[in-house]
Parts: structure tokens; sequence; C-alpha cells
């Protein structure tokens, strides 16, 4: 009897795992110029698009479509209108540390549909020391040498690259998820202003 209870009690305290999309995503024959404007849409609501092809699919004439985002630095848990940091750990993750992403979109047409494919990079940024730590370059030497004070010296952390931390597939599947939505239901926001 307990063991049915707590199936019970698990069930109602737990909420449904959420539905994963493949990456790269089927998606069913639509008109290739509508497919775009949803991808491009659903895209530029998180990141700032810097070049694009778009997909063309008609007779005689068929090209991959490809989108690359700008880098943009992720939200924090202060900023909770910003997209680019997935609720929970990617939002964490970023208020902490630096972190960075953009995104990469295939969309290819074959013979029954198109396939869709999200790539989000995330980096994190390496600087020479932490923001305010107590060490510094600027301080007195005593090994013997002379240094020169006259230029102004910007003692704030400097910028040594980024380091790849892999993908954010939880934004990944944000944006598939949204491309799906986009191009698979109907649109009834006309109808209801009749």
């Amino acid at each position: 009897m307990s063991a049915g209870c707590g199936q019970l009690a698990y069930r109602l305290g737990t909420d449904m795992p959420p539905q994963y999309v493949p990456n790269p995503l089927d998606l069913p024959p639509v008109p290739a110029d509508f497919l775009w404007l949803q991808v491009v849409d659903a895209v530029d609501d998180v990141f700032r698009i810097s070049r694009e092809q778009p997909v063309v699919n008609q007779p005689g004439a068929v090209l991959e479509g490809r989108l690359e985002t700008s880098y943009k630095v992720g939200g924090s848990i202060l900023e909770p209108w910003r997209k680019d940091s997935s609720p929970g750990f990617e939002r964490l993750q970023s208020t902490l540390q630096s972190i960075r992403r953009r995104a990469i979109v295939h969309v290819r047409p074959h013979s029954n549909g198109y396939s869709v494919e999200i790539i989000v990079q995330k980096d994190l940024e390496d600087t020479d020391r932490t923001q305010y730590a107590t060490e510094t370059t600027a301080g007195q030497r005593h090994d013997g040498s002379r240094t020169s004070r006259v230029d102004d010296f910007d003692d704030n952390p400097q910028t040594l690259g980024w380091i790849p931390l892999g993908r954010d597939t939880t934004l990944e599947q944000i944006l598939l998820q949204d491309i799906f939505r986009r191009v698979t239901q109907k649109d009834t926001s006309g109808l209801l202003n009749h």
C-alpha cells in the first residue's frame, strides 16, 4: 500500500520530464521562405544575427541555409528577461563566470521536408587574475630593477582569451522546440480578431 502512495506522491510532486526533440530536427515540407523566416525569428529573439544564407528549395535549385550569430555574454540571475541563459545551471553559471554563447544554424532540404540543426557554442572568459584579487601587476618590485610609472595603468583583469566549454544543449532544445511549434502549429491569432 505504501509503495502505491509513494508513486502517487512522486507523480504529484514531480514535473513531467521535458520533451526533447532530436538535433537535427526533421520538419515537414513547407515553403522554404516561410521556414527560413521562422528560423530567423526564433534565433533573433535570443541572439543578434551576423550572417545568413537563406535556404532554397525549388526545382533546379537546392541550397542549404546557414545562419550565424554574434557572440553574446550570458545573462545573469539578475537579468531574467534575457533568453540566452536558460533557467537553472546555465543562468547560475553565467552569473558566477563570464560566459559567452553563439549559435550556428543549418537548414538542409531533403526529399520529404527539411532538417534543422542548431549548434550553440559556449565559452568561458580566461583572465590573468580575478577581478577583486589582492595581487596586482602594478605592485612594487623588490629585485632591484627600475620601473617607470609614467603610464596610467588599468589595473582591471585583462582577457587572455576564451576557453571553449562545448555546446549549450539546453538552449539548443529551447530554440528547436520554438521552431518546431512555429512551423507545425496553426496560427490562430487571425481567427481571434474576427
